[in-house]
Order: structure tokens, then sequence, then C-alpha cells
């Protein structure tokens, strides 16, 4: 029997779809607004270790794979940059949902923060982050030729990193299929890391705290 397609379960997803579902989850991801929720992360990891095993009846090509996720992130980013810079700010503005207007409002402070180049790269570590900060990037009218090289080193860190440390891991412990759900629990956790940690330096500038002569701390 087909197994049903969650698309917010990395190994579901993989075992109904394949490397495909690499390439289209990525796209959407970091090039459509509606993907802020898809689990890239998870997704690549997961990938690189389904190169190594059978787990849930599926083995993955690892040149496949890479190529996938490349393909996926980078078109994807493109054409969310370029989305951007046709449809302007309104674009952003239409959505109402409190997650994605909280990526915004990260994203917008990540490019301040670091500026174009180091804002972008970083942006693909973060989730949320990395699916607003390409159009934002559009309507901030980055330069194109600076957008593409800083998106490309970014994706090919995030996708190509991420592939391989499942795969390594993967190749390193023995059945590691058994451990699969655990594993990819704790890289959701971890990439969530970013995310926390930006929420709290921002509620900590919002709220600064205050010496006992009530003055501001440094």
């Amino acid at each position: 029997m087909t197994q049903a397609l969650n698309v917010l379960d990395a190994t579901s997803l993989l075992t109904t779809v394949g490397a495909a579902g690499v390439f289209l989850v990525l796209f959407a991801e970091t090039g459509l607004l509606i993907g802020f929720f898809l689990p890239g992360d998870s997704l690549l990891f997961t990938a690189g270790l389904l190169c190594t095993t059978r787990a849930s009846g599926v083995h993955l090509s690892l040149p496949g794979v890479l190529a996938a996720a490349v393909a996926g992130a980078l078109l994807g980013a493109q054409t969310g940059y370029l989305v951007g810079r046709r449809a302007g700010r309104a674009l952003l503005g239409r959505s109402r949902n409190k997650h994605l207007l909280d990526g915004v409002a990260r994203a917008e402070a990540l490019l301040a923060r670091y500026g174009h180049g180091k804002a972008i790269v970083l942006a693909r570590f973060i989730p949320v982050v990395r699916t607003v900060l390409n159009p934002l990037a559009g309507v901030a009218q980055v330069p194109p030729g600076t957008f593409a090289l800083w998106q490309i080193t970014g994706g090919l860190v995030w996708t190509v990193g991420l592939v391989l440390a499942g795969y390594v891991l993967g190749n390193s412990v023995p059945n590691v299929d058994h451990y699969l759900l655990p594993l990819v629990g704790a890289l959701v956790a971890v990439s969530l890391l970013p995310l926390a940690l930006e929420m709290l330096r921002s509620r900590r500038r919002a709220h600064p705290t205050t010496e006992p002569n009530g003055e501001e701390a440094a």
C-alpha cells in the first residue's frame, strides 16, 4: 500500500516522492511565501541519511539528492528575489500570518545589522527568514549580481553541508535508521536555535535591563 504523503514529515515525503521532493520543497520554501512552514533543514539531513540506508524501504542516490537540493535552493531563492523586485512590499504586506510577519521583521533586522552579503548567507540557516529574505532583498533593490553571488554561496553551504552531514553520520553509525526520528528531532531543535537566539536578542533590545540606580545597562 502506498504511504500517504505528508509534506511536513521529511521521511514521508522522501519515501513517497524521492529526490524530486527535495527539489520541490526547497524551491517552495525559498522561493514562494506559502512555503515558509516546510521542513527544509530536516529534509536535507534526512535525505543524506537515506543515501546510506533503506529506512522505510527507500534508498536515495547521493548525487541525485545533491543535484535536486542545490537546484531547488538556488532557483527558489532567485525566484523569490525576482518576485520581490516586481511585486514590491505589497506582496509581503498582504499576509496576515503571524509567523510570516515575524519572519519579515527578523529578515529586515538581519539586513540592517549584517549588510547584504552576510545576511543573505545567514538567512539560509534560519527557518521562515530564509523564505522572506529573498523577496525582501528584491524589494530593497539589492543589486542582482550581489544577490546572486551570496545566495549561491549560502545555498551551496546550506544544502551540501546538511546533506553530507546526514550522509557521513549514516555511514558512521551502524543501523542508523533505528535512530532516524530522534536524529531528525535533534536537528529540528538545533535549526531553531538561531531563531530563538534572535528572538531573545530582540526582546532584550525592546526591554533593556536597568541598573539599581535606574540607568539602563550598557
